[in-house]
């Protein structure tokens, strides 16, 4: 094998934009402002402490900490190291934890304060030593990064790495299985960010950028951090999200730019019911999950700016395709692939090979390029699976048009088969989101003895929307076939999301699987 001399390192993002523009603002949190000189000093002098401890290239560094400064300190300062970051999602239970740790592999777990209930624990059952950020004086047993950094010899620079490295280990929400570590490169990542910001999204120096995107997952950290401090931007932090926290700090710190989840834009369009005060967007970000277009709609009536969707996933590092901005987006669509990446659609009933369908044909959305993982930690034969003929397999049911343009369908397992005729919940989901009492919707199958599955649908009302269930089946019957229309629909008050916002149809399957419809006890107790 011929000897590789390139080098690099994410790393240097926040290196050379704190070169470049020493005195511009990195990150916001609240009243705190922190410039891009103060913030890799920071990072350096946490390096040197991390080395002290024996902290060494090649290393997995398990990082749970939520939306605040402390995040991309330790992120960059691992990775400054030649370490791995294993970002741990900040809702896990210490179980979850141990599993992270344990199959990372990681030498060391650095955990805010405020997690450490579950933190510690984890890293107790995965026999891993434990750090704290956050902490507001010492805890036994935990020693405190900031007061090791203070005492620690800062690192001068990064060390560099092969283009090939491994530079996070990011685990995948394992909606089947445990989950799986997917493990992106130095390279994926660099590259991914450079063709966001040169070629996909319309983003400088001058822009302040929300970042209440979870930095512990791949859509906050790619596209809302690294990708903001490669172009010398400012990212205000939300540690917490909620519509209310968000609006506030979209127009009290001058954002140009939102990056969110479906979930987040619904809130937001919630919270604007009760003020006047508009931020000054340029345009807003959307992924992780479908955007009903009744929500892009209503966010370009309320804010006056559009919501530019893409495409993507945890293996994709994560952007695949996208509604450029500068070009006109197209409603509903997740746009063209990015630069120096192909996103075409295959058929979707082989396993060992990837057969492309033409334009216009439904079938299984399939991604090769730059962006993609180096494979699943430790699972070759699940790698093996998810790329086939060099293509990832992304699960996802879509169509491609003849320009190009990228329009999902639905998960390949959330389809509903109803009296052998498939339903794609999205489809439903847009019907039901174009209600005006309607706030978010999720439309699901729970099995069925007559029909094999049923549709169902979980609706959230507006703040004053009054809608009953009657009047919502009846709205979708009129806009639907009779074999898709959802049979059972239930008002609820929220929908289960999981750490990145996506809303999580799998607890709504077992829990209404186990609760029979009103109709079906009744006819239970009139025959008992």
């Amino acid at each position: 094998m011929e000897p590789t001399y390139q080098t690099l390192s994410v790393a240097a993002i926040l290196k050379e934009s704190a070169e470049r523009t020493p005195d511009r603002i990195a990150v916001a949190v609240g009243d705190d402002e922190i410039s891009y000189a103060r913030l890799w000093e920071e990072t350096r002098s946490y390096a040197g402490a991390l080395r002290a401890r024996g902290v060494k290239p090649g290393d997995a560094v398990g990082v749970l900490i939520p939306n605040v400064a402390d995040f991309p300190r330790v992120y960059y300062a691992v990775l400054s190291l030649g370490a791995v970051v294993v970002p741990v999602h900040a809702l896990l239970k210490a179980d979850e934890i141990e599993y992270v740790l344990r199959d990372s592999g990681a030498s060391i777990l650095i955990c805010a304060a405020p997690l450490l209930a579950e933190g510690e624990w984890g890293g107790a059952l995965a026999g891993v030593p434990v750090f704290s950020v956050l902490a507001p004086g010492p805890i036994e047993g935990v020693p405190q990064l900031e007061v090791l950094a203070a005492e620690a010899e800062p690192i001068e620079s990064y060390v560099p790495r092969s283009p090939s490295d491994t530079a996070t280990i990011l685990y995948t929400s394992g909606t089947t299985g445990k989950p799986k570590g997917a493990l992106g490169s130095h390279l994926a990542l660099v590259e991914q960010t450079n063709t966001l910001l040169l070629n996909t999204f319309d983003l400088t120096a001058e822009d302040t950028v929300l970042g209440c995107l979870p930095l512990f997952h791949t859509f906050g950290q790619t596209c809302a951090l690294n990708t903001s401090m490669r172009a010398g931007a400012k990212v205000v932090l939300l540690p917490k999200f909620s519509g209310e926290a968000a609006l506030r700090a979209l127009v009290d710190s001058g954002c140009t730019v939102m990056m969110g989840v479906p979930t987040m834009y619904i809130a937001l369009l919630e919270a604007a019911k009760n003020t006047d005060d508009r931020p000054n967007l340029r345009y807003a970000v959307s992924g992780g999950a479908s955007l009903p277009l009744a929500v892009i709609e209503r966010f370009r009536e309320v804010f006056g700016v559009e919501i530019y969707e893409g495409y993507g996933l945890t293996e994709t590092s994560p952007v695949a395709s996208f509604n450029h901005v500068g070009r006109e987006p197209r409603a509903g669509s997740v746009g063209q692939a990015i630069w120096g990446v192909d996103v075409e659609i295959a058929k979707g009933d082989l396993d060992d090979s990837v057969e492309l369908l033409p334009s216009g044909e439904l079938g299984e959305i399939v991604i090769r390029g730059h962006n993609l993982m180096s494979g699943y930690l430790n699972l070759p034969e699940e790698s093996a699976r998810a790329v086939v003929d060099g293509w990832f397999r992304t699960g996802d049911l879509g169509t491609k048009d003849t320009d190009g343009y990228i329009w999902i369908v639905d998960r390949k397992k959330d389809m509903v088969v109803r009296n052998g005729y498939n339903v794609y919940p999205r489809e439903v989901e847009e019907v039901l989101s174009g209600h005006p009492d309607v706030s978010s919707v999720a439309v699901f199958g729970v099995a069925d003895d007559a029909h094999g599955q049923e549709v169902m649908a979980c609706v959230v009302l507006t703040a004053d929307g009054e809608a009953q269930p009657d009047a919502l089946l009846e709205w979708a019957k009129e806009k639907l076939a009779a074999y898709k229309y959802p049979r059972r629909i239930e008002i609820v008050e929220s929908l289960p999301l999981g750490p990145s916002g996506k809303v999580l149809k799998r607890e709504l399957v077992a829990r209404y699987e186990s609760e029979p419809a009103e109709e079906e006890k009744e006819a239970s107790d009139a025959r008992m």
